[in-house]
């Protein structure tokens, strides 16, 4: 019976925490990667952000993984994750705070309150609130479950034997701790865990402080599995948690006794006390390690070195499926690839002209590889995108889904145009001899000028998410289209003139404009989802 109730309230335990991470990631939306991406510019609102942030989600290694995926994705660098680690781990201990409160008699109450939102609530919000409600009930619960169990073991000696030698011994308790906690994935599960044994006077304080070092080391294995595989960046913040976290427990073990008698000292509950040793380590860490995160950014990109990018184009570089659960993690990086793809495409624009004016051959035959590349993108963010966690989707995120996928097909039509349209254009200029007019060249230039620069507001817009250069983009059509006219009529006057060389082009001339003109078209709506998101 005794492990039945460790299975089962410890398994409660586990869920509510999830829930509660899931409710209040949907509630949040887009925020959380705001907090990480946005205010981590200085050192104390790095730690702020990360703080308020896994104090959210309910889980350190969720908020590093989180990191990993932003800093793989390039969405922030490296450099700015060491405050956020920090907080991370202050912000875990919010969890452990709440369970150490006397709400095991409410555990009930918050369950029904919560079923009670999510099945009566119309909002959304209301919803994701009541399933973060549903989950702290479930947490008190599975906690109360596992006191409840825990009667028969006061009678049992070797349950009496076990505990005394991970009390008596504190790097036996730290290496269980650890081990179980990697286990889980969950260090307040296991905080958890030792609150419940402590309250029923099953665990004395001292191995209740071991356990708690030992569960802060363990919580790092979610973080390092998610760095297998990725860029050096990412395995740069996987292995700076790591560090911080074993090197905090390295520095505290010879002073674990005096650190212990401090903490007896904070409180007269066995609950509190244990909550206040989680939370005074990693304040600690934090106040420690804070002031050398320059030299800590130098050192672990130092140890973790950059590595040669492999040249393969039909390869994407941002996207990671372990990301998928984490849908706002998952459109940064969709978004970051997209960013790559709309690289690709404005290089195809600007070299397209190039090959009209050498009839280069070898850069005709890239240019259209390149749209190769261009369609194999397209296909892998929009694939990657549709197998979102819808489960964790907070209201704004399908919208944002909706306009990636938008903005990289028009992204791909584009490159169709160049490649289908223009470049067999230019290979009939090229393989017929023919030459476009001094003054009809220049006008394709000029107008080719035109759209370009367009493109290239038009991704800067997408890229900053600004609605201002968004309406710049928008604003240019009408005088792209309007110079449109004016270089038609300007040809034809050439024709009318009899100008040879503008007879033996006039066909391929005219429907470079048009091409061009298509391209215009296409990248005013790369700028519609902007201007419609409210």
């Amino acid at each position: 019976m005794v492990i039945l109730a460790l299975f089962g309230g410890m398994a409660l335990l586990l869920y509510g925490i999830q829930l509660v991470g899931e409710g209040f990631q949907r509630a949040a939306g887009g925020r959380l990667r705001y907090l990480l991406t946005h205010l981590t510019r200085n050192r104390l609102t790095a730690v702020l952000s990360g703080a308020a942030v896994t104090a959210i989600i309910q889980s350190s290694s969720a908020t590093t993984v989180m990191l990993i995926g932003f800093v793989s994705a390039g969405l922030m660098p490296f450099s700015q994750t060491m405050g956020v680690i920090l907080g991370a781990d202050i912000g875990t201990t919010f969890t452990v705070q709440l369970i150490a409160f006397k709400v095991t008699d409410y555990a009930l109450l918050l369950v029904g309150v919560g079923f009670s939102l999510i099945f009566l609530g119309k909002r959304r919000v209301v919803k994701d609130l009541g399933t973060a409600v549903l989950g702290f009930g479930l947490i008190f619960l599975g906690l109360k479950l596992m006191m409840d169990g825990m009667g028969p073991l006061r009678s049992s000696a070797l349950a009496r034997q076990v505990l005394v030698t991970l009390a008596g011994t504190p790097l036996a308790g730290i290496l269980t701790a650890a081990a179980f906690s990697a286990l889980i994935q969950s260090s307040a599960a296991t905080i958890g865990l030792a609150i419940a044994l402590a309250s029923e006077g099953h665990l004395p304080l001292d191995g209740a402080v071991a356990i708690v070092l030992g569960a802060n080391i363990g919580t790092c294995a979610a973080a390092l599995m998610a760095s297998i595989g990725s860029r050096p960046d990412a395995k740069r913040v996987a292995a700076a948690h790591i560090a911080f976290k074993v090197l905090g427990v390295a520095l505290i073990f010879p002073f674990i006794d005096p650190f212990t008698r401090w903490i007896a000292t904070t409180a007269t509950d066995p609950a509190r006390q244990i909550a206040n040793a989680h939370t005074m380590f990693n304040i600690g860490i934090s106040a420690l390690f804070v002031p050398f995160q320059g030299l800590a950014s130098r050192l672990f990109s130092a140890l973790v070195p950059d590595e040669e990018e492999e040249g393969s184009p039909f390869k994407t570089r941002y996207l990671d499926e372990r990301a998928l659960d984490q849908p706002a993690l998952a459109i940064g990086q969709a978004a970051r690839e997209a960013l790559r793809m709309a690289d690709v495409v404005q290089g195809m624009l600007r070299d397209a002209m190039t090959v009209f004016r050498t009839d280069n051959r070898d850069l005709l035959e890239d240019v259209e590889r390149r749209d190769d590349q261009v369609d194999y993108l397209e296909r892998e963010i929009k694939l990657f995108l549709t197998r979102l966690g819808r489960e964790t989707m907070s209201a704004d995120l399908p919208r944002r889904s909706v306009a990636l996928i938008t903005f990289n097909a028009n992204l791909e039509n584009i490159g169709d145009i160049i490649d289908k349209n223009l470049m067999d254009l230019a290979r009939k200029k090229t393989y017929q001899g023919r030459r476009f007019s001094g003054a009809g060249e220049a006008e394709i230039i000029e107008f080719h000028a035109l759209v370009t620069k367009n493109l290239e507001r038009a991704i800067a817009a997408f890229a900053a998410n600004d609605r201002g250069l968004a309406q710049e983009v928008l604003d240019q059509r009408p005088l792209i289209r309007q110079r449109e006219r004016e270089l038609r009529e300007s040809h034809l006057a050439r024709l009318r003139a009899g100008l040879a060389e503008s007879l033996e082009t006039s066909e391929i001339h005219l429907d470079v404009l048009t091409n061009l003109k298509r391209i215009s078209s296409h990248v005013t709506a790369l700028v519609f989802t902007i201007l419609e998101d409210v």
